[in-house]
């Protein structure tokens, strides 16, 4: 196939009996070959495939969750880490 672009490739495929009757399918009503229509559908996927995605930007909603003025929110993580610490050592020291 290298350096051919309208070369034939024959190959075997295996399609799930669902996706062999919508082709069929669609390819009767399209009058087209049962051939023709999984090259198109297969085009059709790949371009999908291929097209750069509008993926919206997700929105950030801000919520108040209280905290008094003096809380450090960047030190929560450090607060919950000796706090797990404090409450390992407290067990350790029950099973002694």
């Amino acid at each position: 196939m290298s350096g051919i672009d309208d070369a034939l490739v024959r190959t075997t495929l295996t399609l799930d009996d669902d996706v062999a009757a919508l082709l069929r399918q669609r390819a009767e009503k399209s009058g087209v070959s049962f051939k023709e229509m999984v090259n198109r559908a297969l085009r059709a996927g790949l371009s999908r495939e291929m097209a750069p995605h509008d993926v919206p930007v997700p929105k950030t909603i801000s919520h108040s969750f209280g905290f008094r003025p003096g809380v450090d929110l960047d030190k929560l993580n450090q607060l919950a880490d000796e706090l797990e610490a404090e409450a390992a050592a407290d067990s350790l020291a029950r099973t002694r």
